[in-house]
């Protein structure tokens, strides 16, 4: 069986056929890239602000031992005050 010119060439629908798997596969290819991408960066950026709420409660924290500690401190200091205004009962 021989095969002639025409035998060993690609019809145009079998080459457009081709041209469309090809580019639906790197289409896909690239939204797939994409998407993993984006995936990381939202990960990403939930971490950040998980950190961020992290610091903020914790500088909430500090701010009310601070005050509590101020509160102390004026307290210990009236205390003082009042004890030497009144004469030593030695």
């Amino acid at each position: 069986m021989e095969r002639g010119p025409d035998r060993d060439r690609l019809s145009r629908a079998e080459i457009r056929k081709d041209a469309v798997q090809e580019t639906f596969t790197a289409a896909t290819h690239t939204v797939g890239t994409v998407t993993t991408i984006i995936t990381g960066a939202v990960g990403d950026i939930g971490r950040a602000i998980g950190g961020f709420a992290t610091e903020l409660f914790e500088i909430r924290e500090s701010t009310r031992r601070a005050s509590r500690d101020h509160e102390v401190r004026a307290e210990v200091d009236e205390t003082d005050e009042i004890d030497e205004a009144q004469p030593n009962d030695i």
